[in-house]
């Protein structure tokens, strides 16, 4: 239990559950859905060891990030980074992780092998404050590396990187949440869960849409975006094969192709072919 504790927060766990689950109560998206939803205890196993991986992988990436930065960026372009405000640095690493973010989540929608990792995050059927741990660690490092790249390569004071980190660690949780926030006129610049939920929709309008973590704009400029407005998708997940458990989720992307003969193909494929 030690070992494990050092790559989980139970306190930070527990103050996740106490605000959302209570807020998923108050404001529901969908009001018939029950707390311990399907799937929720797979999902848990996600959170109590999914970060030992995680973690392993990150810091390997932090540090190679750090070594390149170091011979490539010129340590006066650093120096004025960091002399920046807290808080304006803190906005710039917001933009320039998201877009990192954007591009890479894109990516594995559109490569096939990258799919295979990323349909086990879109397995899910239904959304709540639970389910945006179930990512499996390929998909995990590698778009949390791309974010990284400006956090550690570009100068960035640690204050500002622990505030992103912070902003962006909560906003994930909401943005899976079984709420109905929407952000009203902000809804274009603050992603929502009602934008994020688009993004997990198993409807032909939604595929490949809305792949930013907290800045929508990255979608309208690519003309990737889709949130109808007072409408929510009818229905989440996907239509590959993706086991239910959470060992054959970290197995099903090394099995066989599912792009197969007798297997669906992924919503970014499908719509090409």
């Amino acid at each position: 239990m030690e070992f494990l504790a050092q790559f989980f927060d139970f306190r930070a766990f527990l103050l996740l559950a106490l605000v959302f689950i209570p807020l998923e109560q108050l404001l529901p998206e969908r009001a018939d859905q029950k707390v311990f939803r399907r799937g929720w205890l797979n999902d848990l196993v996600y959170v109590l060891f999914n970060g030992i991986l995680i973690r392993v992988g990150l810091l390997i990436v932090i540090v190679a990030i750090v070594m390149l930065s170091d011979w490539i960026i010129p340590a006066g372009f650093k120096a004025a980074v960091a002399a920046q405000p807290i808080w304006l640095q803190a906005g710039e690493l917001i933009i320039l992780a998201d877009l990192g973010f954007y591009g890479m989540h894109r990516l594995f929608h559109a490569v096939p092998l990258l799919w295979r990792f990323h349909a086990v995050h879109h397995s899910i059927e239904e959304m709540d404050w639970l389910a945006g741990h179930r990512v499996h660690p390929v998909d995990q490092i590698l778009t949390k590396a791309a974010s990284m790249v400006p956090c550690f390569a570009l100068g960035f004071s640690e204050w500002a990187i622990a505030i992103y980190f912070i902003i962006y660690s909560w906003h994930s949780v909401l943005l899976h949440a079984n709420t109905r926030l929407s952000f009203g006129p902000l809804r274009w610049l603050i992603a929502s869960p009602a934008f994020h939920h688009w993004h997990h929709a198993n409807q032909r309008e939604a595929y490949d849409k809305n792949f930013a973590a907290q800045l929508p704009l990255w979608d309208l400029i690519f003309k990737t975006s889709h949130m109808p407005a007072g409408e929510v998708p009818e229905r989440y997940g996907v239509d590959d094969p993706v086991p239910a458990t959470y060992i054959e989720q970290l197995v099903y992307p090394f099995r066989d192709d599912p792009r197969r003969a007798d297997a669906p193909l992924p919503p970014a494929q499908a719509d090409i072919e």
